[in-house]
């Protein structure tokens, strides 16, 4: 394992894993969390929205006394917070769902704006925070963003933070904060930490054909997962890329990644703007499956959706259907056809990429429930009852 430096000192593992996506199975959750620590990762990133996720990091880090082997990160959920007493509230039934009595890296969830920050200064967010910083109940204080490029940097100057979280990658190069928050945040000496580095794994297991065939031209023992972290390892303003590993198959191959990376040279930095450019055509919705979304008032699986409607670009008709069919409205016993959609708007308020969700759907009722077929997708249903 490879480690850099936070504000403080503390040397981080350059992988994280981000708890969000952990495995339904618990035993195998455990399995993964394990692997993690024994490989060397020791940024663990969760957050009270995460539905089980701090619960279950708590209840194994306990049972197999790691809490002080690693360095928990998680969020005050800022939407959620409606009046002052909410701070003390959620941090306390982290605290619980955890099982420690301190938080290592404690972020102000996915801020949008500088606004949205003001709103929690106004309740005086910033002498709680240095409260239970003053206490040893939070070591540091950061925030996740999504937004533009220039609320990030008023965001930025707003506090002195000592670390932040943006989502960065070689595709998403230019969105929200970008490169240009990115090292706007290390000028100022404070850690960033990388969310959707593999773009919710698009770019381990969903890139075209050709951009595949261009990585393994330039170096064939590399996996598309070895270029997307690679490149972010590439550059030192970069503290630790947070991955969302779901098995320990895949945590073992992203160790093996760090253990081999190298520095980039450069016609190996040339290939990805080759790649960005074929993966663009077909990319053709910024879903990351983070599933914010989630739960839709009318039962439709958004990110599926979204992930079928690309996939159907990326691999072929015939496989976005078929998926389309198993995993999202044509084989299932509750029909939940992205045409049931009744434009509440709830999904779009609460994306963090900011995705037009409900002209998307449309358009994937479009692509895979065209007027002739419909009656055949009934009848599908009827027989399987």
């Amino acid at each position: 394992m490879q480690y850099r430096e936070d504000k403080a000192g503390n040397k981080l593992s350059v992988l994280g894993l981000g708890c969000m996506r952990f495995p339904r199975d618990k035993s195998e959750t455990e399995r993964l969390v394990l692997a993690a620590i024994e490989g060397g990762v020791n940024f663990f990133d969760t957050a009270y929205i995460y539905p089980g996720s701090e619960a279950v990091l708590g209840e194994i880090l306990a049972k197999h006394n790691k809490r002080k082997d690693i360095y928990i990160a998680t969020k005050l959920p800022a939407m959620m917070c409606k009046s002052p007493d909410d701070f003390d509230k959620y941090f306390n039934e982290q605290l619980r769902r955890l099982r420690t009595d301190y938080i290592d890296y404690y972020f102000i969830h996915s801020l949008p704006d500088s606004a949205a920050w003001e709103r929690l200064q106004k309740m005086g967010v910033e002498q709680w925070l240095e409260a239970k910083k003053q206490a040893g109940k939070i070591h540091q204080i950061g925030f996740s963003f999504h937004g533009t490029c220039v609320e990030f940097i008023k965001t930025l100057e707003a506090y002195p933070w000592d670390f932040t979280m943006i989502q960065y990658n070689y595709y998403d190069e230019n969105y929200q904060a970008g490169k240009k928050g990115l090292l706007a945040a290390h000028e100022k000496g404070i850690a960033v930490m990388i969310m959707e580095p593999l773009l919710g794994g698009q770019l381990a297991t969903g890139l075209p054909k050709p951009a595949i065939e261009m990585f393994k031209k330039s170096d064939s023992n590399l996996t598309p997962a070895d270029w997307a972290l690679w490149w972010l390892w590439n550059q030192p303003e970069v503290t630790v890329a947070v991955s969302g590993m779901k098995s320990v198959q895949i945590m073992e191959s992203n160790l093996s990644s760090v253990n081999n990376f190298r520095p980039l040279n450069e016609k190996e930095l040339d290939v990805y703007a080759n790649v960005v450019a074929l993966f663009r055509k077909s990319y053709k919705i910024k879903c990351t499956g983070c599933n914010y979304c989630l739960p839709c008032p009318k039962g439709i699986n958004i990110p599926a959706c979204l992930t079928v409607y690309n996939t159907s670009y990326l691999q072929g008709y015939f496989t976005g259907i078929t998926m389309y069919a198993t995993s999202t409205a044509i084989i299932t016993k509750k029909p939940n056809s992205p045409r049931l959609c009744n434009n509440c708007g709830k999904c779009e308020k609460i994306c963090p990429q900011n995705i037009p969700i409900r002209k998307e759907l449309k358009k994937v009722a479009r692509r895979f429930e065209p007027l002739p077929l419909r009656p055949i997708f009934a009848l599908i249903r009827r027989v399987i009852g």
